[in-house]
């Protein structure tokens, strides 16, 4: 039997007047996009919390790797072929550390091989920067631990680390605390990716107004080379608050370990925008399109004033452009209703689609709109609306994963039932049998089953209106287990 639900009705309301705007923009969107350039579109963030704060983001062979801080011992990486398929991949474990919270790991490659840099506390001694090292040439590992850098004098704190290619040689710079106090940043020469060859100099201390709000950082720098020219961008003030922001250093020429051979620009490159309702950009990395004809950003920020350092950061990307002077302009943060077009280049490999019951004529919803795992899936009026588009992406076999554009996540057998009856959910992408649904078309319209249960998704008891269940039931063949998928 169906059950009022009359405060889920009246969010909803409010929530589809507010995204009119983007269906509208949405309405433009082809539904199948097997090759596009640009990628498909997406909003912001394109990986939710928790684990989505100082993010690396590379892009390789046609494949985006992404790591970030995951508030565990665990370095964690997610793969996709798109930006707007981040959101529902995956996350691999490719190492477990022995420390206590795992910090800003950084991907880079150096001579066919790939290194993660990542901060992490170990038992009674300061927080510095460990290192791992590829196998081979793919991003995904495996990797093997290549212990910690030797940045600071008397194994001091050492975090945000990331390499330098400049003149010939390598570098690796970083943030630490001076003598007097200051978080700033230092440069150190490396004699290989995994050992540095002397202590670390400050060439950057917090010393503009813009760079002590809330505390004076200078942290999470990344170098960003272009036309012979190298930048350094990094982040600013403290992430406790609102005004946490990125600025600039260029290289001028003479020896990279000297201050003076480092310009500071007076004024921040991208900081807050009220607006927008975005706070806190900071503690990111730049990525290359697909076809290398465009320069992305990926950052982490707030949705509001209040939050800081801890787990409501979120990863979010936008494209950025070129003054006529040869420097970055990376804009403004945009919000996160903005609906973007994906990068140049990009194939993909899932199909966009709303997902329609024959017997109701209505469409299969993330319902109340929400972004958490165990978010309902109901059936509600079709509309153009994000919590109504589902990625199916091919897993094998001809099974599908079904993930939502709206929430990320994925539909997935509760509990892992296999009575009729059991309930479906979203819940983040895993790649389990309780998420794979083989997809049958006849006669133009779809079953969907799933691989561990057998059963059919089912428009439970026939219900014809918005808010109507949907759950698992013996495959019949009725129309209530019918579905458009278009």
């Amino acid at each position: 039997m169906l059950l009022a639900h009359p405060p889920g009705l009246a969010r909803r309301a409010l929530s589809l007047v507010a995204v009119v705007i983007t269906a509208m923009s949405l309405a433009v969107v082809s539904q199948d996009r097997a090759e596009a350039a640009p990628g498909p579109s997406f909003t912001n963030p394109v990986v939710p919390a928790p684990n989505s704060a100082d993010p690396t983001l590379v892009q390789f062979n046609g494949y985006y790797y992404y790591v970030a801080t995951t508030w565990t011992s665990d370095v964690v990486m997610r793969r996709s072929s798109t930006i707007a398929g981040l959101r529902s991949a995956p996350e691999q474990v490719i190492h477990r550390s022995t420390g206590n919270t795992m910090w800003a790991p950084h991907l880079e490659q150096v001579n066919n091989r790939w290194y993660v840099y990542f901060s992490v506390e170990q038992c009674c001694a300061a927080r510095r920067t460990h290192v791992l090292e590829s196998a081979g040439n793919d991003p995904a590992g495996p990797y093997t631990y290549r212990g910690i850098l030797n940045l600071m004098p008397d194994n001091g704190w050492a975090i945000d680390g990331a390499l330098l290619k400049l003149n010939g040689a390598l570098y690796f710079h970083f943030s630490a605390f001076h003598s007097d106090g200051l978080q700033s940043l230092y440069i150190a020469p490396m004699s290989n990716p995994y050992t540095a060859a002397a202590f670390g100099t400050r060439i950057s201390a917090p010393l503009l107004a813009w760079e002590r709000q809330d505390g004076a950082v200078n942290e999470g720098s990344f170098a960003l080379q272009r036309g012979g020219r190298t930048f350094l961008t990094y982040s600013a003030s403290h992430c406790n608050g609102p005004n946490y922001k990125l600025g600039m250093l260029e290289y001028r020429g003479g020896n990279p370990l000297a201050a003076a051979s480092w310009y500071k620009f007076p004024n921040p490159i991208f900081q807050r925008n009220d607006a927008n309702g975005v706070f806190g950009p900071g503690h990111h990395s730049f990525f290359t399109s697909p076809d290398g004809t465009e320069t992305w950003i990926a950052y982490h920020a707030n949705s509001s004033p209040s939050q800081g350092c801890g787990t409501t950061r979120t990863t979010r990307v936008q494209k950025i452009s070129w003054n006529a002077d040869g420097t970055p302009n990376l804009g403004v943060p945009v919000s996160t209703s903005t609906v973007l077009a994906g990068p140049s280049g990009e194939v993909n490999t899932a199909r966009r689609a709303h997902i329609r019951n024959q017997h109701s004529n209505l469409c299969l919803d993330d319902y109340n709109w929400v972004t958490t795992p165990g978010a309902e899936v109901r059936q509600w009026t079709c509309a153009d609306v994000p919590v109504q588009d589902w990625y199916l992406t091919p897993v094998g076999d001809g099974y599908y994963s079904v993930a939502n554009g709206h929430s990320g996540l994925c539909l997935d057998n509760k509990d892992w039932g296999t009575a009729a009856g059991s309930v479906v959910q979203q819940w983040t992408c895993n790649g389990l049998a309780v998420q794979q649904w083989r997809l049958t078309t006849t006669s133009g319209t779809t079953t969907l089953v799933n691989r561990h249960s057998g059963l059919c998704l089912d428009n439970y008891n026939f219900g014809t209106a918005p808010g109507s269940e949907v759950r698992q039931w013996t495959c019949t063949g009725a129309a209530n287990q019918q579905w458009i998928v278009a």
